[in-house]
C-alpha cells in the first residue's frame, strides 16, 4: 500500500475529502517521526511501537572495492510488531491450512522427532518446512524493519 492509498483510504474510511485525509495522514506521520527524532517511543496499541536504536561504529567494506570503510555511529528507528499484529499473522496461516488434514500430520512430526524425512509426500514436507519457517520470518520481520524510514 502507498501513502496514496492510504490516504484514500481515511478518505473513504472517515467520508472525507482527499485533501482533509492527506493532512490527517501527514499530521500522523509527521507526529511519529517528530517523537522518534526527540527520543521517544511511540506506541499504538493493538498495532506496535516505533523506537529508535543505537547502532554503534563498525568496520565496513566498500563493495565495489572491497577496500575496509569506517562506518560512524547512529541512531536508527525500527518498528516492533504489537501482539494483536502478531497474532493476526500466526493464526492466519493456520486458519487457512487447517482444513488439509496433511499440514497437521506434517507439523505433528517434528514435535514427536520424525522430522519431515518420514513423511511420505514431498508436499508434506514443503508444508512443514513452510510451518517451520513462518516463526522465524516474523522474528525477522521486526529486525529487518529497523532501517526502514517511517
Amino acid at each position: 500500500m502507498t501513502k496514496a492509498e492510504l490516504v484514500e483510504e481515511v478518505a473513504r474510511a472517515a467520508e472525507l475529502n482527499k485533501r482533509d485525509a492527506e493532512v490527517i495522514v501527514e499530521t500522523v506521520f509527521d507526529s511519529i517521526i517528530g517523537a522518534l527524532h526527540k527520543g521517544e517511543k511511540v506506541e499504538l496499541r493493538g498495532f506496535g511501537s516505533f523506537r529508535t536504536r543505537e547502532r554503534g561504529p563498525r568496520r565496513g567494506r566498500n563493495p565495489k572495492t572491497g577496500e575496509p570503510v569506517d562506518v560512524p555511529a547512529k541512531r536508527v528507528p525500527y518498528f516492533k510488531p504489537g501482539k494483536e499484529l502478531k497474532e493476526y499473522f500466526t493464526e492466519s496461516p493456520a486458519a487457512a491450512e487447517a482444513p488439509a488434514p496433511a499440514t497437521s500430520s506434517a507439523e505433528a512430526q517434528p514435535a514427536t522427532g520424525g522430522g519431515s524425512a518420514s513423511s511420505p509426500s514431498g508436499d508434506e514436507a514443503a508444508a512443514a518446512g513452510s510451518q517451520t519457517h513462518s516463526p522465524r520470518e516474523g522474528s525477522e520481520g521486526g529486525g529487518s524493519s529497523e532501517g526502514s524510514a517511517i
